[in-house]
């Protein structure tokens, strides 16, 4: 009952001689704070959207602006050819202003008007310049004077000190490719696929649907194309993530690792405190708007920032047909679970945000309570990991009312989901197979009921120190979360830091509030299903066949040596891996984003391709020479960076069939060709997972505080998911997937083939295969 007491701000009693009015004076003053600080937040989100508004114009320019044209009118220069004159017949009140009031009004509003429509026409030729891709596919390391002078305009016209959505006005519209070339490509990509007869099969298949129903559909395309921001993201969000009635537990969360070979510290509370509050300094800087924009690695080209909005305060909440994405504007705590019960642990002391400290004081606390779940608590979060229809029918039915939905509220509200795990995972350098293996796993899923896979993400917190994140993957895509990740490891170890004896920075203040423990009434029949949920979900992670490793023999400082993309290289290197582990080539699924453009997330690069498997059939059946085997390989990597640029670039395959498949759905067509295309699995699903700021780690110095990255789920049955970070110069870490239950797959075997693909096509260099 103590939280119970704090709470209130104000007790009366009705007595004989009156009302007797007792104020809690600490109370009232968390009231006052806590209203600063929500009046601080307006007006700060007010200034961010005007200096977003008029960027790349800033208020001084407006000032250089009104000071110019009245100056002028001082030299008896009229700039405004008499529409400062006009205006000045058409001012409100006038008969009150003097004239030469008059005039410095009239002069006012003319600079203003000229200002706004300056900003106009640099964010149209911005538009206009970035909408140009054409240096994409110039060869490296040789620029055309044009793509120099490209270059130079978009320095120009982008402005100076960017802020984070300070672009979004500027960024170009998805293109609709042609829907001949995008058949074109199509056909390209399954040609290694298919035999002679399956193959003019689909051809015909195509050639009908490019003929007959494609120009119908292209027309609501390209009609959307205009009216919305983005053609794809919207239907891609919908069909592909919030419809999906599947558990999103492995079949669509993803996760992140902590450091390979460093633990700052073993205390969980000290890590969990430090932790939590660089995510939380991450979303003060995020409400800011003070996080940078993405630019594309080694150009000033801007990237689209729309999926930073939903990082924070996020949850899916599921539905019965479809879920929906529920974003609050602001959260003052985030929720615990420890040992089978939630707590809500408050971010703000005074008006200000917690200290490290103080943070780890309410883990620590919770890590000391003894107290027992409630009936069905424990296994509560089961429910985020089974099946989407009985999630949403017990969320209806149980926790729509009451102390439930009391609960329920403060678990979907809170900023983001804090999983003290009793797990304590162990990554030994001399035995990284194990090890490796089981920390993936437990990311990925953990217990099934010990993390909520439905939050934006949640932050994982080990017995020994060790952390990793779980994200949901509706609302953005790898690399967001990865900025977030990257910013967090980096503030924890060489920002904030830790005592000798583990211990975070500083001292707690006395008056911390305790964390308040959540109160449930969960009947028989919810547990019922909660159990059935928790069955379903632990069937589909013990399926899970994972292997992480770190390949140590050569990165991408060797692999530039060989003058080729290190992810071209990698990519032709998993199709070869893949071959030997089959027996044959099968469809590939390799990510790519289309942030270059408004709202864009993601594109799929067909990396099973003719080149490629012509390279992977003469290495592997050893009839060719080494000269003839490496310019197979040359050719294949180039291509491979051809269709990979098409694809960030707005001409890929696979969104465009997607849309055109969604408006055959709402128009009632069928089209045979467009369900086959849909219906193919991907047997190999490979991402890569960029370091965006290698600024803030020191790998030259500190090889040691490097992450091994983050994987996912298996996308077919019996196919692979690989995951792959490059690190530095000298590693590249691998994640792959797969299912126990398939007799065609097998994790390791899978990894051991990649590496043995690696050191094969190094060897066509003529290089040693070492460290560089």
């Amino acid at each position: 009952m103590a939280e119970a007491h704090q709470a209130v701000a104000f007790q009366f009693t009705v007595t004989p001689e009156g009302i007797d009015l007792q104020l809690s004076r600490h109370a009232l003053k968390e009231i006052y704070l806590s209203g600063i600080r929500s009046w601080k937040k307006k007006c700060n989100r007010i200034k961010n959207n005007f200096m977003t508004g008029v960027y790349p114009a800033s208020p001084s320019s407006w000032i250089f602006v009104v000071l110019t044209v009245v100056g002028t009118m001082y030299t008896r220069v009229d700039p405004s050819m008499g529409l400062i004159a006009m205006l000045r017949e058409h001012i409100p009140l006038r008969r009150y202003m003097s004239h030469h009031g008059q005039s410095m009004v009239s002069a006012m509003l003319f600079a203003t008007g000229l200002w706004l429509a300056l900003i106009f026409v640099m964010r149209q030729i911005l538009k206009t310049l970035l909408s140009y891709h054409g240096w994409m596919f110039e060869e490296h390391g040789k620029v055309s004077s044009t793509t120099k002078v490209w270059f130079t305009l978009v320095k120009i016209f982008s402005g100076r000190k960017p802020m984070l959505y300070s672009f979004q006005n500027s960024l170009p519209r998805l293109p609709v490719p042609p829907v001949q070339d995008t058949l074109r490509r199509f056909l390209e990509s399954v040609r290694p696929l298919m035999n002679d007869e399956d193959f003019r099969r689909t051809k015909a298949l195509a050639k009908d649907f490019e003929r007959n129903l494609a120009p119908r559909l292209q027309w609501y395309l390209i009609l959307k194309s205009w009216w919305a921001s983005n053609y794809v993201s919207d239907w891609w969000e919908e069909y592909v993530y919030l419809q999906g009635r599947e558990p999103i537990m492995v079949n669509s969360n993803y996760y992140a690792m902590d450091f390979l070979y460093v633990t700052p510290t073993t205390s969980q509370a000290a890590r969990a405190g430090n932790l939590v509050h660089a995510l939380l300094l991450y979303r003060r800087r995020l409400a800011r708007e003070q996080v940078q924009p993405s630019t594309l690695p080694g150009f000033p080209i801007p990237l689209c920032s729309a999926q930073w909005e939903r990082m924070f305060n996020s949850t899916r909440l599921p539905g019965e047909e479809t879920d929906r994405l529920q974003h609050q504007a602001d959260s003052k705590h985030v929720m615990v679970y420890h040992k089978g019960r939630y707590f809500k642990v408050w971010l703000y002391q005074s008006g200000r945000l917690q200290s490290p400290s103080e943070l780890q004081k309410q883990f620590q606390y919770i890590l000391d309570d003894a107290s027992i779940p409630q009936p069905g608590e424990k296994y509560l979060a089961a429910l985020t990991a089974g099946k989407r229809i009985p999630w949403a029918k017990v969320r209806k039915s149980y926790f729509s009312s009451g102390k439930n939905k009391t609960a329920m509220d403060s678990v979907e509200k809170a900023a983001f989901f804090v999983t003290l795990d009793e797990d304590t995972p162990e990554l030994f350098v001399d035995n990284q197979v194990k090890s490796l293996d089981q920390y993936a796993k437990s990311l990925l899923h953990g217990k099934c009921y010990d993390r909520w896979f439905d939050k934006s993400f949640t932050f994982i917190v080990f017995a020994n120190g060790k952390v990793g994140l779980n994200a949901e993957h509706s609302w953005a895509d790898a690399p967001i979360i990865g900025h977030l990740w990257e910013y967090a490891l980096a503030t924890d170890t060489f920002q904030l830091g830790y005592k000798e004896d583990g211990n975070c920075k500083g001292d707690p203040a006395p008056n911390v509030p305790l964390p308040q423990r959540l109160q449930w009434d969960i009947p028989k029949e919810c547990q019922e299903v909660i159990m059935s949920s928790l069955k379903v979900a632990q069937t589909l992670a013990n399926d899970v066949d994972f292997y992480a490793f770190p390949f140590t023999r050569f990165g991408k400082g060797v692999i530039k040596k060989c003058r080729t993309s290190p992810d071209a290289f990698i990519q032709i290197a998993l199709q070869l891996a893949n071959y030997r582990d089959k027996g044959t080539f099968c469809l590939t699924y390799e990510s790519s984003m289309t942030r270059l453009f408004r709202e864009g997330r993601t594109e799929t690069v067909r990396s099973c391709t003719v080149e490629t498997c012509n390279f992977v059939t003469a290495l592997d059946g050893k009839k060719h020479s080494n000269e003839e085997c490496l310019n197979l390989f040359r050719i294949a990597a180039k291509n491979h960076q051809h269709i990979s640029r098409l694809a960030m670039s707005g001409c890929g395959i696979d969104r465009h069939l997607f849309c055109l498949y969604v408006v055959s759905k709402y128009l009632g067509v069928s089209s045979p060709f467009l369900q086959e295309v849909l219906s193919e699995p991907w047997c190999l699903s490979t991402s890569q997972t960029p370091i965006q700021q290698i600024e803030l780690f020191d790998l030259v110095n500190h090889p040691e505080y490097i992450s091994i990255g983050g994987g996912f789920g298996p996308v077919a049955d019996d196919g692979y998911g690989v995951s792959y970070i490059i690190v530095g110069d000298h590693l590249i870490n691998f994640h792959i997937s797969c299912k126990v239950s398939s007799p065609l797959t097998d994790a390791h075997r899978f990894g051991e083939n990649i590496s043995q693909a690696m050191l094969d096509i190094i060897t066509l260099f003529n290089l040693d295969g070492k460290k560089a």
